[in-house]
């Protein structure tokens, strides 16, 4: 099996413990040498001090390449633009540009008066400042506000015309989901690599909520084999197999790069990474 190149998410800390706990996750998984790290933007735009500091940060105090998350909500055309310039004025220069969620207490994404009324609006302004590689948001299963899953494939078209390199899939846990969607997405004329997001399963009973809040099917085997992994203390263990063969079948049907929602805990994405072949180059040093 080809050894896949690898990149993760992190999430910017809200906390001193969050701050030693991001990185703590870096020192972790930086010696597998990911292609990038990226850092997520939250909801309505609630860390984007964070966001911008972390980026800052890691670019400066590491050899990791970092993309910088995004989005449109709660700013204007102005401010977002001006949050892209930082990035670009610290050495940042990639960016995964998204929508992005309605603040918390809202149900659907409202543009701000004088802000992008959509990704693509946004992809289209970075991409003309020639600062950036562009990565996107992508749905295997359809985003929960799409029409259709043929229009979703569309408009991915249509973000990827506008300027993006690259998209990274929602997480899913059937392999011939990704493949399906991939095909379609050929057929509807999208050339740009999709990379397809892997979430670790830290804890079952959190992550199958989220998968239902947007639409992520469950196997029924799944919810059985977890249900018996909990009694039987063994989750993590089931949590590395079912990503690994996730991941050994993605490989196997052609795939090259591997994108991992880490949620700042190293030791599941490490694990996997591990059973993949991903491991830390080893460097001799003073050796006599």
């Amino acid at each position: 099996m080809k050894t896949p190149r690898v990149s993760f998410e992190f999430f910017p800390p809200k906390s001193l413990e969050a701050s030693f706990r991001l990185w703590d996750t870096v020192h972790a998984l930086a010696p597998l040498e990911p292609r990038f790290v990226s850092v997520t933007y939250g909801a309505g735009g609630t860390t984007r001090e964070l966001t911008r500091d972390a980026v800052g940060t890691l670019h400066a105090s590491t050899e990791l390449n970092v993309a910088a998350h995004l989005t449109c909500v709660e700013a204007s055309r102005e401010e977002t633009l001006a949050v892209a310039d930082s990035f670009a004025r610290a050495g940042v220069s990639e960016i995964v540009a998204l929508r992005g969620d309605p603040p918390k207490g809202s149900d659907r994404f409202e543009p701000h008066a004088d802000g992008f009324a959509n990704s693509c609006e946004l992809i289209e302004a970075l991409a003309d400042t020639g600062k950036f590689t562009i990565r996107v948001g992508a749905y295997p299963e359809k985003h929960p506000e799409a029409t259709s899953r043929k229009a979703d494939i569309d408009w991915l078209k249509r973000k990827i015309d506008a300027g993006a390199a690259e998209a990274i899939t929602q997480f899913f846990f059937d392999p011939e989901t990704f493949f399906r969607f991939r095909d379609d997405c050929a057929k509807a004329g999208i050339d740009a690599p999709i990379i397809p997001g892997i979430l670790p399963i830290e804890d079952w009973s959190g992550v199958r909520r989220f998968a239902t809040a947007c639409g992520t099917s469950i196997p029924a085997w799944l919810d059985e084999a977890f249900d018996k992994a909990v009694r039987d203390g063994r989750h993590d263990l089931l949590a590395i197999a079912v990503a690994t063969e996730l991941c050994s079948d993605l490989i196997e049907g052609g795939v090259e790069d591997l994108h991992f929602y880490t949620l700042n805990k190293p030791d599941l994405t490490r694990e996997i990474c591990h059973a993949l072949g991903v491991t830390p180059r080893v460097q001799l040093q003073n050796v006599a």
